[in-house]
């Protein structure tokens, strides 16, 4: 028998409603006496798409408390970004450690 368009439409939302979120993982930075502060501001702007003024809050709050939040991304997106901050630091032989933790 086939459905009416009112009970397909309560069906996909039904199912939608059932969806759940992948988990969330911020990306930290983590602040080291070696890696300069320009490198850490070159790393936001290029791997975190932030501009100029964002890159420089973000390194700051790097350098004086020790972490920052890059972002918050689903685990594979955040696990990639954090493989490639790590392989661009080796590769400029900077010791910058980038982590991630579910949000």
């Amino acid at each position: 028998m086939a459905k009416s368009d009112s009970e397909v439409i309560n069906l996909i939302q039904e199912g939608r409603a059932k969806q759940k979120s992948p988990p969330m993982y911020k990306i930290l930075l983590l602040n080291d006496d070696f890696t300069p502060m320009e490198f850490v501001i070159e790393v936001l702007k290029v791997f975190f798409s932030m501009n100029q003024e964002k890159a420089t809050q973000i390194m700051l709050k790097v350098h004086t408390e020790g972490v920052g939040v890059c972002g918050v991304y689903p685990s594979d997106i955040a696990s990639t970004k954090v493989n490639q901050v790590a392989e661009f630091a080796r590769r400029n032989q900077h010791p910058l450690r980038c982590i991630m933790e579910e949000n």
